[in-house]
């Protein structure tokens, strides 16, 4: 009885997050994302995961509120989805999920603050979704920072972690842009595509998992146009924070 009771649970706890996955999911994100990130990042009981980047990321979270798992502190974008979504589906695991994402963040900015809102914090799981702003801030606010910056600076970051948290398992989330929309013009490119392809060579380099973004919703706009995923070419609306949670949600088993 014990036996047939515990595969009930872990049926239930399987579909559940199958669920998630796929009901409502385009089938074109479904490809885009199967065969990069299926099931790279293993969950045990009593794990920590942060979710760390700029506005993306932090989606109007309540930056005074430091609680794991709480609506408030999670904010309302594809961290609060994807949090959701494994707090139902491993109940089982006591789960602790905190976001530590700030709108406006760079690469620099990661780093003043990385001992407090990473290494203190001892991430079993740790997802990065930094970029964009590396960028767009050349173009909008006078920031001098170069790719090369952005590329030497994400080392240094990992580096670090790696050396004091050396079973960290990495999520590195990749920059990316909806054109047309807003503030994403022809002038990003192809500046910006250098900034995509480090993102990526450094999962690579340093056997994290990557969530192909760029892919997830050059496919989306197969089935809505841009406007529909993004409001401005960056920031996802509800629909597109959907799109990334259930990319992220794709990287574990």
């Amino acid at each position: 009885m014990q036996q047939e009771n515990n595969s009930r649970r872990n049926f239930v706890k399987f579909t559940a997050l199958g669920s998630l996955l796929t009901i409502g999911s385009p089938a074109a994100l479904l490809a885009a994302t199967t065969n990069d990130t299926n099931g790279k990042i293993k969950l045990e009981k009593g794990q920590v995961i942060l979710f760390q980047g700029d506005s993306i990321t932090d989606a109007g979270r309540d930056k005074n509120n430091k609680d794991a798992n709480s609506t408030a502190a999670l904010g309302n974008g594809y961290a609060y989805l994807a949090a959701a979504a494994l707090l139902q589906a491993h109940a089982d695991k006591n789960l602790t999920i905190y976001n530590r994402g700030i709108s406006g963040n760079k690469i620099p900015d990661l780093a003043s603050r990385w001992q407090a809102d990473c290494l203190n914090l001892k991430p079993d799981v740790l997802s990065i979704f930094i970029g964009v702003n590396d960028f767009w801030h050349t173009l909008t606010s006078g920031y001098k920072g170069t790719i090369s910056n952005y590329t030497d600076g994400f080392k240094k970051l990992l580096d670090d972690t790696k050396k004091s948290l050396p079973n960290v398992q990495l999520i590195i989330g990749e920059p990316f842009g909806v054109t047309g929309i807003k503030a994403v013009t022809a002038s990003w490119y192809p500046a910006f595509d250098e900034y995509r392809a480090s993102a990526k060579a450094i999962a690579e380099a340093y056997g994290a998992t990557f969530i192909p973004c760029q892919k997830v919703f050059d496919a989306a706009q197969k089935e809505a146009p841009g406007s529909y995923w993004t409001g401005d070419g960056v920031h996802p609306t509800i629909a597109g924070a959907e799109l990334m949670a259930h990319a992220w949600l794709k990287a574990v088993k």
